[in-house]
């Protein structure tokens, strides 16, 4: 991967494209050997964790993307709390920011399937720039601003890097060094391995160095087999065509009717829905793709066993209720949903007029009321221990 050196880059709006062009703007492969972080990647892990940047003083990118939680929350909050006093809620739960590197921009494949893009809505194309919201949302850093956020990197204890790097008169010009914000944290995470470390136990057996467990192989043959957990369909557990490890994710989206979570301070407006792909943060599908509404970015499952909150809007607390939501939801909807009228409210987070869109097609939600669910409960226990051999940090 290439590195600044000591070459300074001033970032300007009409220099961007020069700059990634010239001082490395592509993705890491996967598996990539760990390599020195050039001084742009330094700079980019200091603003990462710089709580002075938010409008609290209290908050940085790793309050809720935690190096020691696989880059994602530390507690079992639904959504997390942000703005000028840590007491406004977010809308959704915070995912893992491991193994992104390789997420391409948002399209539409030749089936017309919606694939990639960051969030959970896809509605932007790189880390660069999905990292300028988290600085001036008003649930999370809080800043006004751009003008705001390099008033406050200008008095940090690494602004004459900052200025080395992209300039001695930079902080004169706010939207130029907001982008060298961006910039910065975009290499540190593209050129860090502890985003993309590939230490599981299962990357381990896929090298030959490790066993999985009786139990972990019959949760990975379950995993991969279509008539019961079905998972690889959306989440590949193979290695690429080029022998790069399995993301586990395809990138794609998919509306899962999850159960609305009260937990969330927005759902007390009866009128409120989350609908991904079709809003209420993306905007420019809901008129031509209402098919799409409800959908959500199918996120990797490596680490998911460290998770303390699942799916979109954090429902569920654990790794269990989680796989057994996805098997009894149709087999048995009185678990998850509310009664009404004496029935249950199916796929309640989503307007009626949505509800359609629910995959009710693939296997295991191809179940009807009554019937037996596509894993036993052992079975679930089986497959859950196979997903705890996703976790970074194994030891052969």
């Amino acid at each position: 991967m290439k590195t600044f050196g000591k070459l300074k880059c001033v970032v300007s709006l009409l220099g961007l494209l020069l700059v990634l062009t010239a001082c490395g703007g592509g993705g890491t492969s996967a598996g990539t050997t760990a390599a020195a972080l050039s001084d742009t990647a330094v700079l980019g892990k200091k603003i990462f964790s710089d709580t002075s940047l938010s409008a609290s003083g209290s908050m940085s990118c790793a309050t809720c993307h935690s190096p020691q939680a696989a880059f994602a929350p530390t507690n079992n909050l639904a959504v997390q709390l942000g703005g000028s006093s840590l007491t406004t809620p977010g809308f959704r739960a915070t995912p893992s920011l491991r193994y992104l590197n390789l997420t391409p921009a948002f399209f539409f494949d030749k089936e017309g399937t919606p694939t990639g893009g960051f969030n959970l809505d896809g509605r932007v194309n790189t880390l660069f720039a999905q990292a300028a919201r988290p600085f001036v949302a008003p649930h999370e850093m809080a800043n006004s601003d751009a003008q705001d956020v390099i008033q406050k990197l200008s008095k940090a204890s690494y602004a004459s890097e900052f200025r080395r790097l992209f300039g001695d008169t930079v902080f004169s010009t706010p939207d130029a060094a907001f982008e060298g914000v961006r910039y910065a944290l975009q290499r540190y995470q593209l050129e860090d391995s502890d985003f993309a470390p590939y230490s599981s136990k299962y990357d381990a057996f896929l090298a030959n160095q490790a066993s999985l467990s009786a139990q972990e192989l019959r949760g990975l043959a379950l995993f991969n087999n279509p008539a019961k957990g079905n998972c690889a369909a959306c989440h590949p557990s193979a290695r690429g065509s080029d022998g790069s490890p399995p993301l586990f994710t395809d990138f794609t989206y998919d509306n899962l009717g999850v159960p609305r979570n009260t937990d969330i301070p927005a759902t007390a407006d009866a009128s409120y829905f989350d609908l991904g792909l079709c809003g209420p943060d993306r905007t420019d599908l809901a008129d031509s793709h209402p098919e799409l509404c409800g959908a959500f970015k199918v996120p990797t499952l490596r680490n998911v066993a460290t998770r303390q909150v699942f799916f979109h809007n954090g429902k569920f607390k654990t790794l269990k209720d989680a796989l057994s939501f996805y098997v009894t939801r149709d087999t048995n909807p009185e678990l998850w949903y509310p009664i009404v009228n004496g029935v249950p409210d199916k796929f309640n987070d989503l307007p009626a007029k949505y509800r359609a869109n629910v995959n009710t097609t693939e296997a295991p939600y191809n179940r009807k009321l009554g019937q037996t669910p596509a894993l036993s409960d052992s079975e679930i226990a089986d497959l859950a221990a196979f997903l705890g051999t996703l976790t970074d940090g194994y030891t052969p």
